[in-house]
């Protein structure tokens, strides 16, 4: 019955592509088929399937979840706001004597309010609505290319959500990886989302740096006009604004001096009060504003009860054990299972979203990633950047499905869009390539690890002085309570 949980991957997949239902009722559905069925085939006891419900509410007390309507909602009013105007045209201001300035624009934009925005979905109809109407004078291929990739900033710019839930999923994947026999570093301590979010920022920095450097070689080719930038006083301050109060709360939960929670909190309190201020939304407005937020924050968690559910039944079977020993007991070299795993992840995000990648496919991989690799920060970053190339690729790469669909430009073939990615993702595979082939790439902001004693060893008299109290104590009464004697 070890093979039950691939045939529920598989049936999995085959339902969404050619149902088009939600994922997360997907989910529940062919866990709920196959648990029936190991059931009735005698493979597992009834009394298994009833940690469901205590493992579900047991996840609403992580302050990430909790964190996760406050960013959906952030989303949802950036969306209505002209906050992410009044940043796009100061942007445009700044680079308008460069090459690109749209396309600079853009990926500045997303840079800033991608983290903010909670989604890859939220990020491309934030941008579809700012960006496609003044890249309308560009070849529409490039202008799609610029949306989609700007779209996924968010996977690896720290402190996003998308990878905020990413490092809370390889904590428990490190820690289980931990345990396999093929685990080659276990001297390395399990590692949190902290870890994670320092391990990102380089290779995020980098993927930035040389997008920006691939759009501007572009704009200089095509020796593309100059834009026309007008910026009032009161788009700059409100710019300034927002951006400076952007960057802050961003440091705030990447340094560790705010939680996600009391970040998005801070975030969404300041955006509503903005909008009150500025009379911006109506009365209508407020209430499409919080339907959306309480149908996308429904529809995750409706997800993550989905894929808790599909996770239970999956190890109910034993897959993930005979996945685990399968891969640690493979005779290629360690660095090409890991490179399979990797591909297998990327075919996986070719189809999904970043969330459905998180909550279903990275718990069953990552332990085996690994365990292969023996550096668990590596295989977060690794898992980002694939998450990212994936989402890039069309014509089923999310970001790019999502940017066609909503940026209102006019349609383009697979391959036109391709011709404009392909430099882009020729960047990600680069990077993707070089965090694989360097590990220490992803170790340059890591915080030193204590000394192993940094107290003098104590004298022969204070030991045995601490081991005489210790042992100090009244006698006993048959049935009474020790108590250590008062000194």
């Amino acid at each position: 019955m070890s093979l039950a949980g691939l045939w529920m991957l598989l049936a999995l997949g085959v339902l969404i592509l050619a149902t088009g239902l939600p994922v997360w009722a997907l989910l529940i559905g062919v866990s709920s088929l196959f648990a029936a069925l190991g059931l009735a085939a005698g493979a597992f006891d009834l009394q298994i399937l009833q940690a469901l419900p205590v493992r579900t509410l047991g996840l609403l007390e992580n302050d990430l979840l909790q964190a996760m309507p406050l960013y959906v909602f952030m989303g949802v009013l950036l969306q209505r706001l002209t906050v992410a105007d009044a940043l796009f045209s100061a942007l445009l201001r700044l680079f308008r004597p460069l090459a690109g300035a749209h396309a600079l624009s853009a990926l500045g934009v997303g840079a800033l309010i991608a983290p903010m925005n909670g989604s890859v979905a939220s990020s491309s109809a934030l941008l579809s609505r700012l960006v496609a109407p003044r890249m309308a004078h560009l070849d529409t291929a490039r202008a799609v290319s610029i949306i989609s990739v700007a779209a996924t900033i968010g996977v690896v710019v720290p402190p996003s959500l998308v990878l905020l839930l990413l490092g809370d999923a390889m904590l428990l994947a490190h820690l289980e990886a931990s345990r396999l026999p093929g685990y080659l570093q276990a001297g390395q301590r399990i590692i949190n989302t902290q870890d994670v979010m320092h391990a990102a920022l380089l290779p995020a920095l980098c993927v930035l740096a040389l997008w920006a450097l691939v759009a501007w070689r572009q704009a200089r080719k095509r020796q593309e006009a100059p834009p026309q930038a007008p910026l009032g006083r009161t788009q700059a301050t409100v710019a300034l604004v927002a951006g400076g109060t952007i960057v802050l709360l961003l440091a705030g939960v990447f340094t560790g001096k705010l939680y996600a929670v009391e970040a998005a909190a801070t975030g969404a309190t300041l955006l509503v009060a903005s909008a009150l201020a500025g009379r911006s939304l109506s009365v209508a407005a407020w209430q499409t504003v919080l339907a959306d937020t309480l149908k996308l924050s429904g529809a995750l968690f409706a997800l993550l009860v989905g894929a808790t559910t599909f996770s239970l039944v999956f190890r109910v079977f034993g897959t993930d054990r005979w996945l685990n020993a399968l891969l640690l007991g493979s005779t290629l070299p360690p660095g090409v299972t890991a490179a399979l795993v990797l591909l297998l992840v990327a075919l996986c995000a070719w189809v999904l979203d970043a969330f459905e990648m998180i909550f279903v496919i990275v718990p069953i991989v990552a332990p085996a990633l690994i365990a292969r690799l023996g550096d668990a920060q590596q295989a977060a970053v690794l898992l980002l950047l694939v998450l990212q190339l994936s989402f890039l690729i069309p014509p089923m790469g999310y970001a790019v499905l999502m940017a066609r669909s909503r940026s209102g430009l006019p349609a383009i073939s697979s391959r036109r869009l391709l011709g404009a990615l392909w430099p882009m993702l020729l960047v990600q595979v680069a990077l993707t390539v070089v965090v694989f082939a360097f590990p220490a790439t992803v170790h340059w902001l890591d915080t030193p690890a204590p000394p192993e004693s940094v107290q003098a060893p104590m004298a022969d008299d204070e030991i045995a002085r601490q081991m005489q109290e210790m042992s100090r104590v009244e006698p006993l009464e048959p049935g009474a309570a020790t108590v250590p004697a008062a000194p």
